[in-house]
């Protein structure tokens, strides 16, 4: 059994691997069922849109630059072959979890430059284990980065192996691959470059660097012609990173890229189970006399990893303030394969040298601040904190750095002490690691499947989904007015998840995070809805929340958001009006709401308040509609209310009052606060529904 076994060939033993994990990520995918990373799902969806329906990369109409274009085209034939969104994401997934499955193929290639086969295929099993291979139930561009930016350093470090023009070629070739994926692969450029001068440094020659030059030559002469011809536009470099292009504008504090460089190392040892920075270390240490595989490997991989790292640190030390491992992650597998190729040559480990590598791993540990980074942002950006987020709900924040470095001890001082012929166990300790951190990740409380059902329910709460799309014709373009009452999801989620609503325009601020191609609108005199430049807003099919009460006949409804799809009659005027709500729908201790062009109807409230701001108090509402009843609620602040309130016109108007009690000011109740306003209600829905005649 075990010759049959060995003779199967590599790519049927690879095949499998790819098959495997494909059929598990894309199970796991199916459980997903909205977007939660917003904006970012939502723009690289919006691309394949409209690559799908016009072959152009736009968002709301408007032209993107800056985003690459290779996971929008990969995802672009979910979009041709369903027309209904739902339909299509759950494609999209499933493309998700066949491409990003795909990693294992060049980490088998990166591997097989100093490994036997069954040695490679173990690297390349292990870089489908990885716990960022969570991200195939996003739309997010890691899915086609991951195995893109692996046969990039493949590249790379086939150059170093045999400096062929050819090689070289292709090295550079799988570069604008990469970058043509994320711009953040630009950092394969530096590590082009000085991978051949560390190799040097460990062979004690510099004939492997004068054999690549034109290497060199293609990117210092590239460079320049760049630079040029940027000047002869009149234009910037920085313009050549279209949307990011604020990164190269920007000025960097240098204490700052150097915390956030030692934090990111950290959390990347900590990701991989401090075992593989571990035997990482202690290869640098011996690298001039190792074997010229291994070499290639080693100088290659530091090389790719450090300016990866570095790109990854700069950028969110300016403009993340948090450690972006989703962005770090892809060089995950380099530290793998060096582990295994550590182990495969006897795991060599000097005496001195090896108790000092591991406690160089066991220190990045002490220097994660877990008590900054364990907060939302980790659940899309820094997936291997959310195990230390559950810890944290039993033990509290104290403890975490505690269990985390106990823990790190005792793996260092296995790293130490295990016996050489059972070295193979330090990989099954990682394999562990990355097992138990999945239920957090996936399962738990913060992770992947609970956010995606809050935003879901932050964003929509029809139960369909598509409910814009299947109440006007294919083919219809819908806009959306946000005034701020409801949460940003309910825009991002509708636009994601129906194809018809195209344009948003906002009546307040911007949504937060939203594109530069939303548009600003203000209510004018008469109640006319009119753009910066004077225009009315004249689009006929508009959805609108209960700021808004237009001239015009509703289609359809996400009555839970109080949201509506109006067929309006332009341009849009408003027929409702509010005194007494501030921008944020909360009211005063007095609200009054009046509708003109009202001869009766029901008019129902949704209201919550605030634990924080009402602590141990019920809040109660008394409504009074003008020539009718009054009517009262009471409710508990975790608990929202609703009040239906008939309607009675009086010249062509309908008018209800609000008494609310107790009311409170956050700045004398919430400590840090400075909000001085008078708070009672949060006015979550307010919809009017007309007289049926």
């Amino acid at each position: 059994m075990g010759d049959r076994l060995r003779a199967v060939p590599a790519w049927a033993w690879l095949a499998a691997i790819v098959i495997v994990s494909f059929a598990l990520r894309a199970l796991l995918a199916r459980s997903i069922v909205a977007p939660f990373i917003l904006v970012d799902e939502l723009v690289y969806s919006e691309l394949a849109k409209s690559l799908a329906d016009s072959g152009q990369r736009l968002v709301r109409g408007v032209p993107a630059t800056g985003y690459g274009v290779v996971y929008p085209a990969l995802i672009a034939p979910a979009y041709l072959l369903f027309d209904q969104i739902p339909q299509a994401y759950t494609a999209i997934k499933t493309i998700n979890a066949l491409v990003m499955s795909l990693a294992a193929i060049p980490a088998y290639l990166i591997a097989r430059t100093a490994l036997p086969k069954w040695w490679a295929l173990g690297g390349a099993a292990l870089a489908v284990a990885l716990p960022s291979m969570a991200y195939t139930g996003t739309v997010m561009t890691e899915n086609a980065f991951y195995p893109v930016f692996l046969l990039a350093s493949w590249g790379v470090i086939a150059m170093l192996e045999r400096p062929t023009v050819l090689r070289q070629v292709v090295a550079l070739l799988l570069l604008l691959l990469a970058v043509a994926t994320r711009l953040q692969a630009i950092a394969l450029v530096p590590a082009l470059l000085t991978a051949p001068l560390l190799l040097a440094l460990f062979e004690r020659s510099a004939e492997r660097v004068r054999r690549l030059w034109p290497t060199y030559a293609v990117i210092v002469v590239g460079g320049l012609g760049v630079v040029a011809l940027q000047a002869l536009r009149g234009r910037s470099l920085s313009d050549l990173l279209g949307a990011y292009s604020v990164v190269g504008q920007s000025d960097y504090d240098l204490r700052r890229v150097l915390d956030f460089l030692l934090y990111h190392w950290a959390e990347l040892d900590l990701y991989l189970g401090i075992v593989p920075i571990a035997a990482a270390v202690l290869l640098l240490g011996i690298a001039r006399g190792l074997d010229a595989p291994l070499q290639r490997l080693l100088a290659g991989s530091v090389a790719i990893a450090f300016w990866l790292v570095l790109v990854v640190s700069v950028f969110a030390s300016k403009f993340a303030d948090r450690i972006q491992e989703r962005n770090a992650f892809v060089v995950a597998p380099l530290f793998l394969i060096l582990l295994l190729a550590w182990i495969q040559r006897g795991a060599p480990r000097p005496s001195l040298l090896s108790p000092a590598a591991a406690a160089v791993a066991v220190a990045g540990i002490a220097a994660i601040p877990f008590e900054r980074f364990i907060n939302e942002s980790a659940k899309s950006d820094t997936l291997m904190l959310l195990p230390w987020w559950s810890v944290q709900d039993v033990t509290g924040i104290e403890w975490v750095a505690e269990i985390a470095i106990g823990l790190g001890v005792a793996v260092g001082l296995v790293f130490v002490v295990v016996p050489r012929r059972y070295a193979l166990a330090l990989v099954g300790l990682v394999v562990v690691w990355f097992a138990v951190s999945l239920k957090p990740i996936w399962w738990g409380a913060h992770g992947f499947r609970v956010a995606s059902a809050g935003a879901l329910y932050q964003g929509i709460r029809n139960p369909d989904r598509d409910w814009i799309d299947a109440a006007v014709p294919k083919g219809a373009k819908v806009g959306m007015v946000w005034s701020g009452r409801t949460d940003r999801f309910t825009v991002n989620l509708n636009e994601f998840f129906n194809r018809s609503l195209d344009q948003v325009y906002d009546l307040g601020a911007p949504t937060p995070g939203g594109e530069a191609s939303e548009q600003h609108v203000s209510v004018g005199p008469g109640g006319i809805l009119r753009r910066d430049d004077g225009t009315q807003l004249d689009d006929p099919l508009l959805v609108l929340d209960s700021s808004i009460d237009p001239n015009g006949r509703q289609l359809a409804a996400d009555d839970r958001w109080g949201l509506t799809l109006y067929r309006v009659r332009p341009p849009l005027v408003t027929l409702a009006s509010t005194r007494g709500l501030y921008p944020d729908s909360w009211s005063g201790r007095r609200a009054t709401w009046t509708r003109k062009e009202c001869d009766g109807g029901l008019l129902t409230l949704t209201l919550s308040g605030d634990g924080t701001l009402f602590p141990d108090r019920r809040t109660t509402v008394h409504a009074r509609v003008v020539g009718g009843a009054t009517r009262s609620v009471t409710y508990e602040q975790d608990r929202p209310a609703t009040l239906a309130l008939p309607l009675v016109g009086r010249n062509g108007r309908c008018v209800v009052h609000l008494d609310v009690s107790p009311t409170a000011v956050p700045a004398d109740v919430i400590e840090g606060s400075d909000d001085d306003r008078e708070l009672g209600t949060h006015v979550v829905g307010l919809l009017y529904r007309p007289r049926t005649r």
